[in-house]
This record gives structure tokens, sequence and C-alpha cells, in this order.
């Protein structure tokens, strides 16, 4: 287990990355890379399994208390427990104002996310090889695969609770791999301002519901929320694991086809965009076109510094 000041240490480590977590095109595992903890979290994740968590359980019975602590310990719990509480107070803090903003000033809001999103992938295709054939193929697999669905999913898949649970899976890679976001992943499929603002209603309705004023948006949200995390466990058992099987086995090529998903991910800003103008029977004005761009601009600076800050480590450096 781990001390207080420790704890403390590591909560606050958590809550940066989930301040980048919460907005698409930075990545929590580049802050997790650049705070020192990234090995830890990767060995904490992927320690996660069936086996370990049947010995916790197992721990209910007085005898086998023994083997559900060494379990946890496994586990390294204390971490975990320590990382994960950070990174969701500083979701759930930065998403209700990501929510406001969505909806007072969209342009503007996705015109830092497209910056956010063009500088992450200039910055990291600049550590990645094309040099081979193959990984050209892949580059072009991944940009296809990103812009297609980037143009698709906003409109078309909508946001039944199947979907929430495949998104939630999905999403979890983002704790794998430093360059690549959980929230840009989101943005891609669709269901970014879907589960910023139910995320928001459902502590709005939490904070409701201790208070005595009713439980309706609780239970309006509490389904999506739920499916979604159910989503995010079944990932840590598949999805995060089958990409680091993908890294261990072709680790080029895998690191060339996961950047080549952020470039193609450039429409999605976009098309919400659009989408944003559309419902409101406007269209693009001279006027937005200057906002989307400044604002794009002052992203892709806050992603150049965060670069330097880290020393210039990328997704390439980890082996």
């Amino acid at each position: 287990m781990i001390t207080l000041r420790a704890f403390v240490g590591i909560y606050l480590r958590g809550l940066c990355m989930g301040a980048a977590d919460a907005v698409p095109g930075v990545s929590g595992g580049t802050i997790a890379l650049i705070t020192g903890i990234y090995e830890r979290l990767i060995a904490a994740i992927t320690a996660v399994e069936p086996s370990r968590l049947r010995r916790i359980l197992a721990g209910l019975d007085s005898a086998n208390r023994a083997d559900a602590v060494d379990a946890l310990r496994e586990l390294d719990v204390g971490f975990l427990l320590a990382v994960g509480a950070g990174i969701l107070t500083a979701v759930v803090t930065i998403l209700r104002v990501v929510s406001v903003l969505l909806d007072v000033a969209p342009v503007g809001t996705y015109g830092f996310f497209f910056g956010l999103i063009g500088a992450s992938a200039a910055v990291l295709y600049s550590e990645v090889s094309l040099a081979t054939r193959g990984r050209k193929i892949v580059a072009a697999a991944g940009v296809f695969l990103a812009f297609s669905l980037s143009g698709y999913a906003p409109t078309a898949i909508g946001t039944s609770l199947p979907i929430v649970f495949v998104a939630g899976a999905i999403a979890v890679t983002a704790m794998v791999l430093p360059g690549v976001s959980g929230s840009l992943l989101l943005l891609m499929l669709g269901q970014y301002d879907y589960m910023s603002t139910t995320l928001s209603t459902f502590t709005d309705g939490l904070i409701a519901a201790v208070r005595g004023n009713g439980t309706v948006a609780l239970r309006e949200t509490a389904p999506s929320i739920v499916v979604f995390l159910l989503g995010g466990i079944v990932g840590l058992f598949t999805v995060a694991h089958a990409v680091q099987w993908a890294l261990a086995h072709y680790r080029k090529a895998t690191l060339v086809f996961l950047v080549s998903l952020i470039v193609g991910a450039l429409r999605a800003p976009v098309v919400q965009i659009g989408i944003e103008l559309t419902e409101a029977g406007r269209g693009w004005t001279p006027e937005l076109i200057g906002l989307f761009v400044a604002v794009a601009i002052f992203g892709a600076a806050v992603v150049v510094g965060i670069d330097r800050l880290a020393g210039g480590v990328g997704v390439g450096d980890q082996s």
C-alpha cells in the first residue's frame, strides 16, 4: 500500500492526466509520461485480470483473506485508486465547463479542439517512420478509417446504450499509449458532446438527490454513465490488452496506425461545427472562420508547449 503523502502526489498527477483526457487532442498518457508514472500505470492496468479479481472476491472468506491482500498488492490498488480519483475529479470538473462552452461557443470550442488535434498529429508524426510500403498502407488505412468515422458517426450511429458501451471500451485505450486521446476517440465516434453533457447532468442530479430535490436527472442519465464505465472495464480486458499485444509484436506499424487516426480525426471538429450551425439555422461566415482559425492556433500552441515541456518525448520513445 502507499502512504498518504504518496497518495496525494499520485492524485495530483491523476488530476493533470484527467485535465488532458477531458479535451480531444491532448493525451492523458502523455501527461503520465511527463510526470513519471506512465510505466507504473501500464503495469497496473495490464495487471487487472479475471484471475486476480476472483482472488480478491474470494477474500470475503476469512480463510482466503491473505491471498486477496496479495492480489490487491499485485494490482497496485492504492496507486490505481489515487490516480483514478484524480482523473475522475478533473474530468467531471472540466467536462462541466466544456459542456457549457459547447452550448454557448461551439465554433470557438471545436476550433480549439482542432488546433489540439492538428498539433498533436504533427508532433507525433515526426516521431514515427513511414519508411516501408507496409507502414504507408497502414497510415493510409488509419487516416481513411478516422476520416470516414468522423463524418459518418456523429449523425448515423446515435447514442444508444450499446454504442455508449463500445465507446467506453475504445476510449480506455488512451490510457495505454501517450499521444492518443480518449476524448479524441469519443469525438471521432460522435459521442464526446453527448457524454460530456450526460456526465454534467448526472453530477447535477447526484447533487440534487443528496439535497433531497428529486432523482429525475439521476435516473435519466445513470444508465448511460454505468454502461460507459462497464465498457471501459471490458476494454481493460480486451482493447487495451490488444493494443499492448500489437505494440509488442508490430510496434512501428501500430504506432503509425494510431497516429494516423489522429490525422483522420481532424475532420471531426469541423463536422461537429457544421451540425451545430445547421441546427441553429446558421452557416459559416468570415467572422466565424476567423474565430475558428485564431482559437485553433492557440490550441496548437498549447500542444507545442506541452511537447517542449516533455522534452519531445512521444509515442515513439516507449518500448
